[in-house]
């Protein structure tokens, strides 16, 4: 979904001093790359308004499916 995600938290992570949680991870990604949000929404946006009327295609919205990225990657970095 996001190209370099995993670069990408690295340099979050790295770039901070305090305790890394989730939300905080997810915070500062929406500061530090408001481009690749806006993309994500739009795409997500563009998605919601294609699908046809009746038919359900269950997708996570783009704030829970980042936090569940950040989630995983946390636990890789703990492990």
């Amino acid at each position: 979904m996001i190209a370099n995600l995993e670069e990408k938290l690295r340099c979050i992570f790295d770039a901070s001093k305090e305790k890394q949680t989730e939300q905080s991870i997810f915070n500062a990604f929406l500061e530090q790359y408001p481009e690749e949000w806006k993309q994500v929404k739009t795409t997500f946006s563009k998605f919601n308004r294609s699908k046809q009327f009746g038919k359900s295609i269950p997708i996570p919205k783009p704030e829970v499916s980042l936090k569940k990225e950040i989630r995983i990657w946390l636990k890789k970095q703990q492990s």
